[in-house]
Protein backbone atom coordinates (compact mmCIF):
# COMPACT_ATOMS: atom_id res chain seq x y z
CA UNK A 1 0.00 0.00 0.00
CA UNK A 2 1.35 3.40 -0.97
CA UNK A 3 1.60 5.89 1.90
CA UNK A 4 3.29 9.25 2.33
CA UNK A 5 6.13 7.43 4.12
CA UNK A 6 6.65 4.74 1.47
CA UNK A 7 10.20 4.54 0.13
CA UNK A 8 9.73 5.32 -3.58
CA UNK A 9 12.57 4.93 -6.05
CA UNK A 10 12.23 7.11 -9.15
CA UNK A 11 14.64 5.76 -11.78
CA UNK A 12 15.39 8.47 -14.34
CA UNK A 13 14.48 11.42 -12.14
CA UNK A 14 16.42 13.89 -14.31
CA UNK A 15 14.58 13.10 -17.53
CA UNK A 16 11.40 14.70 -18.83
CA UNK A 17 8.96 12.17 -17.36
CA UNK A 18 10.99 11.18 -14.30
CA UNK A 19 11.54 14.79 -13.20
CA UNK A 20 7.81 15.51 -13.53
CA UNK A 21 6.95 12.43 -11.45
CA UNK A 22 9.53 13.42 -8.84
CA UNK A 23 8.01 16.94 -8.61
CA UNK A 24 4.51 15.48 -8.39
CA UNK A 25 5.45 13.15 -5.55
CA UNK A 26 7.13 15.97 -3.60
CA UNK A 27 4.20 18.33 -4.17
CA UNK A 28 1.81 15.67 -2.89
CA UNK A 29 3.69 15.18 0.37
CA UNK A 30 5.72 12.04 -0.35
CA UNK A 31 8.89 12.52 1.65
CA UNK A 32 10.83 9.26 1.39
CA UNK A 33 11.99 9.59 -2.22
CA UNK A 34 15.01 7.78 -3.53
CA UNK A 35 16.91 9.03 -6.60
CA UNK A 36 20.32 8.45 -8.14
CA UNK A 37 21.94 10.12 -11.14
CA UNK A 38 23.44 8.01 -13.90
CA UNK A 39 26.94 8.79 -12.64
CA UNK A 40 25.95 7.53 -9.18
CA UNK A 41 24.10 4.46 -10.44
CA UNK A 42 24.44 3.37 -14.08
CA UNK A 43 21.37 1.19 -14.42
CA UNK A 44 22.87 -0.85 -17.24
CA UNK A 45 25.36 -2.27 -14.69
CA UNK A 46 23.74 -5.38 -13.18
CA UNK A 47 26.04 -5.67 -10.15
CA UNK A 48 25.66 -2.02 -9.12
CA UNK A 49 21.87 -2.22 -9.48
CA UNK A 50 21.80 -5.37 -7.35
CA UNK A 51 23.91 -3.69 -4.65
CA UNK A 52 21.62 -0.65 -4.67
CA UNK A 53 18.42 -2.67 -4.25
CA UNK A 54 19.99 -4.92 -1.61
CA UNK A 55 20.88 -1.84 0.43
CA UNK A 56 17.84 0.39 -0.13
CA UNK A 57 14.92 -2.03 -0.65
CA UNK A 58 12.40 0.53 -1.97
CA UNK A 59 8.74 -0.40 -1.50
CA UNK A 60 7.68 1.18 -4.82
CA UNK A 61 9.63 1.64 -8.04
CA UNK A 62 8.91 3.97 -10.95
CA UNK A 63 11.01 3.05 -13.97
CA UNK A 64 11.24 6.19 -16.10
CA UNK A 65 14.92 5.78 -16.98
CA UNK A 66 15.61 5.16 -20.67
CA UNK A 67 17.88 6.06 -23.55
CA UNK A 68 15.65 8.22 -25.76
CA UNK A 69 15.84 10.47 -28.81
CA UNK A 70 14.11 11.77 -31.92
CA UNK A 71 13.70 10.27 -35.39
CA UNK A 72 17.31 10.68 -36.51
CA UNK A 73 18.72 9.33 -33.24
CA UNK A 74 16.46 6.31 -33.54
CA UNK A 75 17.55 5.71 -37.12
CA UNK A 76 21.28 6.18 -36.51
CA UNK A 77 21.67 4.71 -33.01
CA UNK A 78 19.34 1.72 -33.13
CA UNK A 79 21.81 -0.73 -31.59
CA UNK A 80 22.47 1.61 -28.67
CA UNK A 81 18.78 2.17 -28.07
CA UNK A 82 18.02 -1.55 -28.08
CA UNK A 83 20.99 -2.68 -25.99
CA UNK A 84 20.94 0.03 -23.30
CA UNK A 85 17.18 0.04 -22.74
CA UNK A 86 16.96 -3.74 -22.44
CA UNK A 87 19.80 -3.70 -19.92
CA UNK A 88 18.22 -0.94 -17.84
CA UNK A 89 14.77 -2.54 -17.83
CA UNK A 90 16.03 -6.05 -17.09
CA UNK A 91 18.16 -4.95 -14.16
CA UNK A 92 15.57 -2.69 -12.51
CA UNK A 93 12.51 -4.94 -12.98
CA UNK A 94 14.33 -8.07 -11.85
CA UNK A 95 15.95 -6.45 -8.81
CA UNK A 96 12.70 -4.73 -7.82
CA UNK A 97 11.06 -8.14 -7.63
CA UNK A 98 13.97 -10.03 -6.03
CA UNK A 99 14.57 -7.45 -3.31
CA UNK A 100 10.94 -7.16 -2.26
CA UNK A 101 9.38 -4.02 -3.71
CA UNK A 102 5.58 -4.05 -3.53
CA UNK A 103 4.87 -2.50 -6.91
CA UNK A 104 6.63 -1.34 -10.07
CA UNK A 105 5.38 1.16 -12.65
CA UNK A 106 7.19 0.91 -15.99
CA UNK A 107 6.98 3.82 -18.44
CA UNK A 108 6.52 2.50 -21.96
CA UNK A 109 6.11 4.40 -25.22
CA UNK A 110 3.24 4.63 -27.66
CA UNK A 111 5.67 3.69 -30.44
CA UNK A 112 5.17 0.07 -29.40
CA UNK A 113 1.79 0.14 -31.11
CA UNK A 114 1.52 -0.90 -34.78
CA UNK A 115 2.07 1.82 -37.37
CA UNK A 116 -1.44 1.50 -38.76
CA UNK A 117 -3.39 0.77 -35.58
CA UNK A 118 -7.12 1.52 -35.55
CA UNK A 119 -7.65 4.96 -34.02
CA UNK A 120 -8.00 5.69 -31.13
CA UNK A 121 -5.50 2.97 -30.18
CA UNK A 122 -6.73 0.54 -27.54
CA UNK A 123 -4.40 -1.38 -25.24
CA UNK A 124 -5.58 -4.54 -27.03
CA UNK A 125 -3.80 -3.38 -30.23
CA UNK A 126 -0.48 -4.39 -28.67
CA UNK A 127 1.45 -6.76 -31.02
CA UNK A 128 -1.36 -6.73 -33.57
CA UNK A 129 0.60 -5.37 -36.56
CA UNK A 130 3.82 -4.02 -38.09
CA UNK A 131 5.73 -1.33 -36.20
CA UNK A 132 7.00 2.00 -37.56
CA UNK A 133 10.42 1.19 -39.05
CA UNK A 134 12.21 4.40 -38.04
CA UNK A 135 12.09 3.65 -34.31
CA UNK A 136 11.92 -0.16 -34.42
CA UNK A 137 14.88 -0.90 -32.07
CA UNK A 138 13.56 1.46 -29.38
CA UNK A 139 10.03 0.08 -29.76
CA UNK A 140 11.26 -3.51 -29.46
CA UNK A 141 13.16 -2.60 -26.29
CA UNK A 142 10.04 -1.04 -24.77
CA UNK A 143 7.97 -4.05 -25.83
CA UNK A 144 10.41 -6.29 -23.98
CA UNK A 145 9.99 -4.20 -20.83
CA UNK A 146 6.21 -4.41 -21.02
CA UNK A 147 6.30 -8.18 -21.63
CA UNK A 148 8.78 -8.60 -18.77
CA UNK A 149 6.40 -6.83 -16.37
CA UNK A 150 3.56 -9.09 -17.53
CA UNK A 151 5.70 -12.22 -17.19
CA UNK A 152 6.82 -11.34 -13.67
CA UNK A 153 3.22 -10.76 -12.64
CA UNK A 154 2.08 -14.01 -14.25
CA UNK A 155 4.91 -16.23 -13.00
CA UNK A 156 5.75 -14.64 -9.65
CA UNK A 157 2.65 -12.59 -8.79
CA UNK A 158 4.76 -9.43 -8.79
CA UNK A 159 2.67 -6.27 -8.98
CA UNK A 160 4.33 -4.76 -12.06
CA UNK A 161 2.48 -2.88 -14.79
CA UNK A 162 3.12 -0.57 -17.73
CA UNK A 163 1.93 2.98 -18.38
CA UNK A 164 1.76 3.87 -22.06
CA UNK A 165 2.01 7.67 -22.48
CA UNK A 166 1.26 9.54 -25.67
CA UNK A 167 3.88 12.01 -26.97
CA UNK A 168 5.20 13.81 -23.90
CA UNK A 169 6.48 17.41 -23.80
CA UNK A 170 7.03 19.99 -21.09
CA UNK A 171 9.34 21.17 -18.32
CA UNK A 172 12.55 19.16 -18.26
CA UNK A 173 12.49 18.24 -21.94
CA UNK A 174 15.69 17.60 -23.90
CA UNK A 175 16.53 20.36 -26.39
CA UNK A 176 19.64 18.72 -27.83
CA UNK A 177 19.55 19.37 -31.62
CA UNK A 178 20.48 15.75 -32.43
CA UNK A 179 18.49 13.80 -29.84
CA UNK A 180 15.37 15.84 -29.02
CA UNK A 181 11.80 14.77 -29.67
CA UNK A 182 9.51 16.65 -32.03
CA UNK A 183 8.21 19.42 -29.73
CA UNK A 184 11.54 20.39 -28.15
CA UNK A 185 13.42 20.07 -31.43
CA UNK A 186 10.91 22.26 -33.22
CA UNK A 187 10.83 24.80 -30.40
CA UNK A 188 14.60 25.15 -30.50
CA UNK A 189 14.64 25.68 -34.27
CA UNK A 190 11.93 28.36 -34.14
CA UNK A 191 13.63 30.10 -31.21
CA UNK A 192 17.00 30.15 -32.96
CA UNK A 193 15.41 31.34 -36.19
CA UNK A 194 13.87 34.27 -34.30
CA UNK A 195 17.15 35.12 -32.55
CA UNK A 196 19.13 34.90 -35.80
CA UNK A 197 16.43 36.78 -37.74
CA UNK A 198 15.93 34.00 -40.27
CA UNK A 199 13.01 34.33 -42.67
CA UNK A 200 12.13 30.61 -42.89
CA UNK A 201 11.99 27.52 -40.70
CA UNK A 202 11.95 24.11 -42.39
CA UNK A 203 9.94 21.33 -40.72
CA UNK A 204 10.42 17.69 -41.67
CA UNK A 205 7.66 15.86 -43.53
CA UNK A 206 4.38 17.04 -44.96
CA UNK A 207 2.98 18.46 -41.73
CA UNK A 208 -0.05 16.17 -42.04
CA UNK A 209 0.67 13.51 -39.36
CA UNK A 210 -1.42 13.82 -36.22
CA UNK A 211 -0.07 13.48 -32.70
CA UNK A 212 -1.60 13.30 -29.24
CA UNK A 213 0.50 15.43 -26.91
CA UNK A 214 0.49 15.26 -23.12
CA UNK A 215 2.12 17.80 -20.81
CA UNK A 216 4.66 16.10 -18.53
CA UNK A 217 3.07 17.31 -15.28
CA UNK A 218 -0.32 15.95 -16.33
CA UNK A 219 1.30 12.60 -17.11
CA UNK A 220 2.95 12.58 -13.68
CA UNK A 221 -0.38 13.07 -11.91
CA UNK A 222 -1.85 10.17 -13.86
CA UNK A 223 1.11 7.97 -12.94
CA UNK A 224 0.72 8.75 -9.24
CA UNK A 225 -2.97 7.89 -9.39
CA UNK A 226 -2.20 4.55 -11.04
CA UNK A 227 0.59 3.81 -8.58
CA UNK A 228 -1.97 4.21 -5.80
CA UNK A 229 -4.95 2.47 -7.38
CA UNK A 230 -4.06 0.18 -10.28
CA UNK A 231 -3.71 -3.48 -9.25
CA UNK A 232 -4.55 -5.36 -12.45
CA UNK A 233 -1.13 -5.41 -14.10
CA UNK A 234 -0.95 -5.23 -17.88
CA UNK A 235 -0.89 -1.85 -19.58
CA UNK A 236 -2.78 1.43 -19.24
CA UNK A 237 -2.80 4.15 -21.90
CA UNK A 238 -2.20 7.63 -20.52
CA UNK A 239 -2.84 10.35 -23.05
CA UNK A 240 -4.39 13.80 -23.07
CA UNK A 241 -6.95 13.01 -25.80
CA UNK A 242 -5.74 16.28 -27.41
CA UNK A 243 -4.72 15.75 -31.03
CA UNK A 244 -2.80 18.16 -33.25
CA UNK A 245 -1.21 18.00 -36.70
CA UNK A 246 2.50 18.69 -37.08
CA UNK A 247 1.54 21.68 -39.23
CA UNK A 248 -0.66 23.18 -36.48
CA UNK A 249 1.96 22.34 -33.88
CA UNK A 250 4.54 24.29 -35.90
CA UNK A 251 2.20 27.28 -36.08
CA UNK A 252 1.61 27.16 -32.31
CA UNK A 253 5.32 26.93 -31.56
CA UNK A 254 6.05 29.82 -33.94
CA UNK A 255 3.52 31.92 -32.03
CA UNK A 256 4.85 30.91 -28.60
CA UNK A 257 8.46 31.67 -29.56
CA UNK A 258 7.62 34.88 -31.42
CA UNK A 259 8.88 33.69 -34.81
CA UNK A 260 7.10 35.67 -37.53
CA UNK A 261 8.68 34.22 -40.68
CA UNK A 262 7.60 31.49 -43.08
CA UNK A 263 7.16 27.79 -42.27
CA UNK A 264 8.12 25.33 -45.01
CA UNK A 265 7.72 21.55 -45.00
CA UNK A 266 10.42 19.27 -46.44
CA UNK A 267 8.38 16.47 -47.95
CA UNK A 268 11.50 14.43 -48.74
CA UNK A 269 11.96 13.77 -45.00
CA UNK A 270 10.10 11.00 -43.10
CA UNK A 271 6.69 11.64 -41.59
CA UNK A 272 6.73 8.79 -39.09
CA UNK A 273 3.41 7.23 -38.08
CA UNK A 274 0.52 9.02 -39.88
CA UNK A 275 -1.76 9.23 -36.84
CA UNK A 276 -1.36 8.26 -33.22
CA UNK A 277 -4.05 8.98 -30.67
CA UNK A 278 -4.81 6.59 -27.87
CA UNK A 279 -7.98 5.28 -26.30
CA UNK A 280 -7.83 6.58 -22.73
CA UNK A 281 -11.00 5.00 -21.33
CA UNK A 282 -9.23 2.99 -18.62
CA UNK A 283 -7.40 5.95 -17.09
CA UNK A 284 -10.57 8.05 -17.35
CA UNK A 285 -12.38 5.41 -15.30
CA UNK A 286 -9.96 6.16 -12.48
CA UNK A 287 -11.18 9.78 -12.53
CA UNK A 288 -8.17 11.31 -14.29
CA UNK A 289 -8.17 13.74 -17.22
CA UNK A 290 -5.43 16.01 -18.54
CA UNK A 291 -5.61 19.59 -17.24
CA UNK A 292 -3.23 21.38 -19.62
CA UNK A 293 -4.18 22.34 -23.17
CA UNK A 294 -1.44 22.16 -25.78
CA UNK A 295 -0.90 25.90 -26.27
CA UNK A 296 -0.61 26.71 -22.57
CA UNK A 297 1.68 23.71 -22.15
CA UNK A 298 3.94 25.03 -24.91
CA UNK A 299 4.01 28.43 -23.20
CA UNK A 300 5.07 26.87 -19.89
CA UNK A 301 7.69 24.74 -21.61
CA UNK A 302 9.18 27.69 -23.51
CA UNK A 303 9.25 29.89 -20.40
CA UNK A 304 11.07 27.15 -18.47
CA UNK A 305 13.58 26.57 -21.27
CA UNK A 306 14.33 30.28 -21.58
CA UNK A 307 15.04 30.39 -17.85
CA UNK A 308 17.66 27.62 -18.29
CA UNK A 309 19.48 29.16 -21.25
CA UNK A 310 19.45 32.70 -19.83
CA UNK A 311 21.18 31.76 -16.58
Amino acid sequence: MLTKDSKIYVAGHKGLVGSAIFRCLKNNGYKNLLVKSHSELPLENEKLVEDFFYKEKPSHVILAAAKVGGIMANINLGADFLRENIRIQTNVIDCSYRFGSEKLLFLGSSCIYPKFSPQPIKESCFLSGTLEESNLPYAVAKISGKVMCDAYKSQYGYNAFTVMPSNVYGIGDNFDPENSHVVAGMMRRFHEAKINQKSTVIVWGTGEPLRELIFSDDLAEGCLLLLKKHEKGGMVNLGSSQEISIKELAKNIAKVTGFKGKIEFDKTKPNGTPRKIMDNKIIHQYGWKAKTNIYSGLEKMYKWWLSTINK
